[in-house]
């Protein structure tokens, strides 16, 4: 959530930066405006009787010595009448400062100075690719394909148990995706310094509000109720993102400055109800209800967001590079910026079954967004007022695609699929085929 005090302070400025997104983004504000304007009428007079309140209880202190007991007793009941008028206007700009802060949560943060102008997906900055598109003297195959003639993907029966949008894995494939979970795990905590977590996949709507999903973007989400209640204050929802419940173990938290950079990796399941996707990458796993994911999150002192964010961008990026996967790192332009996002890279993988480029990661930077609706702040020095951090997360990576990946880059002409040199102490086999 934007500072709602800056906000007001500097309407014009927040506007203009917002429009970057798109006009719907600085139309956003058209409410806050006016509860702006209302706001500081209603500070003016709240400071003015505050004022008044205050003289009037010094004039008490120096009547309380005098004889005049009768001018004592006026001005008593002039400050009882002055500090109720005071109390209700506090509550006033209470509740209106509240209203405020409701309106600001469906604001989208604002882009960062250095993120590229744009509209959308189509205006995006390629930043640079690493090595090659793989060559083949066959066509290649889609991941579906190679995983049903290969015995190791099955939609059919995760229809008949789930529907559509989900899958079932067997055999090799369970252990690739297995491998590749633990490679990656592997990777980020020994190499990259991370601290592995394991947290609930069921969390509080607060958890939601804390990293930017709720309330916006609900109708993204599964939502459960306990049997027999429809309480929404009991009410829990299935994880979109490690990214969620991560983020906020130190909601209503101070950190310690010298703690920071506090990094954490966790490996989850992800549910998404797919929600204005449909006829969207209906066949394959590209777009799963389920899927796993190992997700990237730290928290940074301020100054350092920028440089943290390239640092786990590289993190990301460093999976790709081992598993020897062809990709090409994008800045997505303001347009294109999700929600919470002052600034993103968005890392694609090469699809030689579709030819084309699909998102593996994407790694952003959120400056203090997140970190004030959930409270996260850190205490520089050791000592002082407390400052929001800065919360920075990214996929490293996304299993199911990277499964995709590992299939389509490295598939054979008689329709097996070489596994990379990494994963085979994993995996027990450096072939995944029929026979």
């Amino acid at each position: 959530m934007l500072d709602p005090r800056y906000v007001a302070d500097n309407l014009d400025e927040v506007r203009t930066k917002l429009l970057r997104r798109s006009p719907a983004a600085a139309e956003s504000l058209s409410a806050i405006a006016e509860l702006s304007g209302a706001r500081r009428k209603l500070v003016a007079e709240t400071e003015v009787k505050q004022a008044a309140r205050n003289a009037a209880n010094q004039d008490m202190a120096k009547l309380a010595k005098s004889p005049d007991k009768a001018a004592f007793a006026a001005r008593r009941e002039e400050l009882k009448t002055l500090s109720g008028e005071v109390k209700a206007l506090e509550t006033q700009l209470s509740q209106h400062e509240e209203h405020m802060k409701a309106q600001l949560m469906a604001v989208p943060n604002m882009p960062s100075d250095g993120t590229p102008d744009g509209k959308g997906e189509d205006e995006n900055v390629e930043v640079r690719q690493w090595g090659n598109k793989p060559t083949f003297d066959f066509e290649a195959k889609n991941h579906w394909d190679l995983g049903e003639q290969l015995g190791v993907l099955d939609f059919e029966r995760a229809a008949k148990l789930s529907g559509a949008r989900f899958s079932v894995l067997r055999g090799l494939g369970s252990r690739l995706e297995r491998a590749l979970s633990a490679f990656m795990l592997d990777l980020h905590t020994v190499e990259h310094g991370y601290t592995e977590i394991t947290p609930p996949y069921l969390v509080k709507a607060s958890a939601l509000e804390g990293t930017g999903q709720l309330p916006k973007f609900e109708e993204d989400l599964f939502k459960t109720h306990r049997h027999g209640s429809e309480d929404d204050t009991e009410a829990l929802y299935l994880i979109p993102t490690a990214e969620v419940p991560v983020t906020n173990l130190h909601q209503n938290e101070i950190l310690a400055a010298e703690d920071l950079p506090v990094s954490y990796t966790a490996l989850t399941p992800c549910f998404r109800s797919e929600a204005g996707s449909y006829g969207k990458d209906v066949r394959g796993l590209v777009r799963q209800h389920q899927f796993h994911k190992v997700e990237l999150v730290r928290f940074v002192e301020p100054e350092n967001s920028f440089d943290e964010l390239e640092k786990l961008t590289g993190h990301a990026e460093e999976v790709l590079k081992k598993l020897g996967l062809h990709y090409r790192v994008v800045e997505l332009c303001a347009g294109d910026l999700g929600f919470t996002a002052a600034k993103t890279y968005d890392l694609e993988v090469w699809l030689p079954g579709q030819n084309a480029y699909r998102e593996i990661s994407s790694c952003s930077c959120f400056v203090d967004f997140q970190a004030r609706r959930a409270k996260i702040r850190y205490r520089p020095g050791g000592k002082g007022k407390p400052k929001l951090v800065h919360t920075l997360n990214g996929s490293g990576l996304a299993v199911g695609r990277t499964w995709i990946a590992v299939l389509e880059q490295y598939q054979n002409a008689d329709g097996s699929v070489t596994v990379p040199e990494v994963l085979r102490p994993f995996m027990g086999t450096d072939k995944i085929s029929t026979s």
